[in-house]
């Protein structure tokens, strides 16, 4: 997965006169504070070098992991096309430019985001779009400036510079600006998917649905040590592999997420948790099943048609163990 165009090209420009040696450095430091979990006070993206390392070295990961979730949301509610947006921890506006990919014709964003670096950064890469966008200063843990609730809501990479104490708050005001869907994504570490089982048990102590990634809206299944998440391939441009000091031309993000809505959605009957595993005849496949299970499932030959789709599927994949057309053909 690549940047959309626009973005990809306003990037391009800003960070054209911009020495590769200080992106690295500023990128390393960076990288540091994201995979400790730095939590001191200060903005992770905390002045206009920080920012621009982000655009060269994390922008295209959290862009394609945002993307993926998107369009598991777009599977489960078809009949969701969202007119307005607001998304919280916005960053340069990687949600915002996943959000105009999947839906078009959104016409409203509100961008909230504390960081004047990165908040001026994403006002500026917005211009590319023909989206109108607003952005205002605010910190979802703190004081927000009075909004109108959105059709989408989102949350993507901000759960885990807070206190995992403030997270059912932090979700619950979320929630009441929410007017249809929201999302919530986060790294796919072991710590994130335990943030993002939080969010999921407040939403729905809260009365929403449960649209995706989940099967079920019952306990998670996935019992510790092992954890949910998935991965989506990145490709990296040149600038991209420079500044990260790395010699091969993709990396894979490791995300998870959960979307719940106030309507009704299709989640699937099973969704594909693992990278699928095959050999001549035989198929195995992790799944969380919608009756609340997660099983590895053995599919042979003889099962015709699921054998078919377990052989195509991936992982993150919607899946329906159930289907069969008799065929014993590959």
């Amino acid at each position: 997965m690549e940047l959309p165009a626009p973005l990809k090209a306003a990037v391009e420009q800003m960070l054209a006169h911009e020495p590769i040696e200080r992106l690295a450095r500023a990128s390393e430091k960076l990288s540091d504070r994201y995979r400790r979990e730095v939590r001191d006070g200060k903005f992770h993206l905390d002045g206009e070098l920080a920012a621009k390392a982000y655009l060269a070295t994390r922008l295209p990961a959290t862009y394609a992991a945002v993307r993926a979730a998107l369009s598991m949301v777009e599977e489960a509610s078809p009949e969701f096309h969202p007119t307005s947006l607001l998304d919280f921890g916005a960053g340069p506006g990687t949600v915002f430019w996943a959000t105009t990919d999947a839906w078009p014709d959104l016409g409203r964003a509100t961008l909230v985001e504390a960081s004047p670096a990165i908040r001026s950064v994403g006002e500026a890469l917005a211009k590319a779009s023909n989206v109108a966008t607003g952005w205002l200063a605010g910190d979802i843990t703190g004081t927000i400036p009075p909004l109108e609730p959105a059709d989408l809501v989102t949350l993507a990479y901000v759960l885990d510079e807070i206190a995992g104490t403030a997270i059912p708050n932090v979700v619950r005001r979320l929630w009441d600006l929410t007017a249809h869907t929201i999302v919530i994504v986060e790294p796919g570490t072991p710590a994130g998917w335990r943030r993002i089982i939080a969010a999921r048990q407040t939403l729905i102590e809260a009365g929403a649905q449960l649209v995706a990634p989940c099967a079920h809206a019952k306990n998670c299944p996935i019992v510790e040590p092992d954890w949910c998440h998935f991965s989506r391939r990145v490709a990296r441009s040149r600038l991209h592999r420079l500044s990260k000091g790395a010699e091969v031309p993709w990396e894979d993000e490791k995300y998870i997420f959960i979307a719940a809505s106030r309507f009704a959605a299709s989640p699937p009957a099973a969704r594909v948790l693992a990278p699928p595993r095959s050999s001549s005849g035989l198929a195995r496949l992790k799944l969380c099943l919608s009756d609340g299970r997660a099983e590895e499932l053995t599919i042979s030959r003889r099962d015709g048609a699921v054998f078919k789709a377990a052989r195509r599927a991936d992982w993150g994949d919607a899946f329906e163990p159930e289907v069969r057309d008799g065929g014993d053909d590959d």
